[in-house]
């Protein structure tokens, strides 16, 4: 069976009830708790707006609850994101003390869920949807996206997990190990990530998008987009910059493009790249926003995504990036790791060995010397990210879920 006709398939459905819940027609009411900060740099919080959105658009009647925190961005969260405003936000005083570590963090998280236990007693809706899993130890029906495991399962999970009406997870690792605790795998579904094709539906060639930003012509642009670390970990882009150093032995025709990098990591890559002797042929730039975002990916001629095999990469991510590259029609180079393997394969993208700058040199070496099989692969790449839209991730979550009060 096709994956279209797979997708197709979770979308029809034989029972009435979750049809008239998918329609919209009696008016669903989804309540969307995240403890997160809105709007935020960080890719969850994209996630969890285009995720409203797109609940908005099956026809629920969406509210996005969170906590009142300081943040340095005071754009409209609408406006940030580019999002559609289809739901509502209601922000909820919490004692916001994460900047005192990590028992702040717990006292922050506690008062939230507090107040929106009291606030949520008032409201009538038929579906709780959190990533926020202490959101268990306030309520009982509920259904819990995770995008993780613990390296040791505690009390709480143990009383957390089973508690969840659903869980929705990212990807087959995270659902196995689920199951191994005793969890039925008929309440679990595996949903990645996804991409909003209209945003990077840009009548733009790359010399074109070159000159919109400066960005030198004639010249071969490896590009890198999305945060440059994740909790403090390397996301790849050391190992780029020294693949960049064994090519520049050969060719000195090539630069390297990153573009979402705070202040702190563009000042720590440049360091490298100083030491490495690749700063003339580098630009590491802050985050820009979306419309921005795919100017630049249509700019570059290859676009990367190098992970470390660590845990976190290799069985619990599936990142909104790879996506984006999909969606951008530029051939991708890739880490090998199982969780990139859920959605990509040698048809799709260039698969490179992890921590290995000198298999990435080699890869982006067979991409430029293989433009025709590159070509074909951006192609089936494109074809495929059509599945992967958030709307279409809504339609099987709404799907999977029949209304929490049957």
């Amino acid at each position: 069976m096709k994956k279209n006709d797979k997708i197709s398939n979770l979308i029809k459905t034989s029972n009435p009830v979750r049809n008239r819940f998918l329609s919209g027609a009696n008016g669903v009411k989804l309540i969307y708790l995240a403890n997160a900060r809105i709007p935020t740099e960080k890719a969850h919080g994209r996630q969890i707006m285009k995720m409203s959105e797109a609940f908005a658009e099956t026809g629920s009647e969406v509210e996005l609850v969170v906590p009142q925190r300081f943040s340095k961005i005071k754009e409209n969260p609408f406006l940030f994101y580019g999002v559609k405003k289809k739901f509502k936000i209601k922000k909820i005083f919490s004692l916001d003390l994460v900047n005192l570590g990590r028992v702040g963090f717990w006292v922050q998280t506690i008062s939230f869920l507090i107040l929106a236990k009291i606030y949520l007693t008032f409201k009538s809706y038929d579906i709780l949807y959190t990533r926020e899993q202490l959101a268990g130890l306030f309520f009982n029906k509920f259904v819990l996206e995770l995008h993780s495991l613990p390296e040791n399962i505690s009390r709480i999970h143990k009383k957390i997990w089973p508690k969840a009406k659903y869980l929705i997870v990212l990807t087959n690792f995270i659902k196995d190990g689920l199951v191994n605790f005793g969890l039925p795998a008929d309440k679990i579904l595996i949903a990645p990530d996804g991409v909003d094709l209209k945003e990077f539906d840009i009548n733009l060639t790359k010399e074109g998008a070159r000159e919109k930003f400066g960005l030198p012509t004639g010249k071969i642009i490896l590009g890198y987009t999305g945060s440059f670390k994740t909790m403090g970990m390397d996301k790849g882009i050391s190992d780029i910059l020294k693949a960049l150093k064994i090519i520049l032995n050969e060719r000195q025709d090539i630069f390297f493009l990153a573009v979402g990098g705070s202040k702190e990591d563009i000042n720590y890559y440049k360091g490298i790249t100083q030491s490495l002797g690749v700063a003339n042929n580098i630009f590491l730039l802050p985050r820009v926003g979306i419309r921005e975002l795919a100017v630049y990916q249509k700019a570059c001629d290859i676009l990367l995504m190098p992970f470390p095999y660590k845990k976190h990469y290799a069985f619990y991510m599936s990142p909104i990036k790879m996506f984006e590259y999909m969606a951008s029609q530029r051939p991708i180079i890739t880490s090998d790791l199982p969780a990139i393997r859920e959605i990509l394969n040698e048809d799709k993208a260039f698969f490179v060995k992890p921590d290995n700058p000198e298999s990435l040199a080699e890869g982006i070496k067979e991409v430029l010397q293989n433009r025709a099989l590159a070509d074909k692969i951006l192609k089936k790449a494109y074809q495929d990210v059509k599945h992967y839209t958030w709307k279409n991730r809504a339609i099987n979550i709404i799907n999977f879920i029949p209304p929490l009060y049957n």
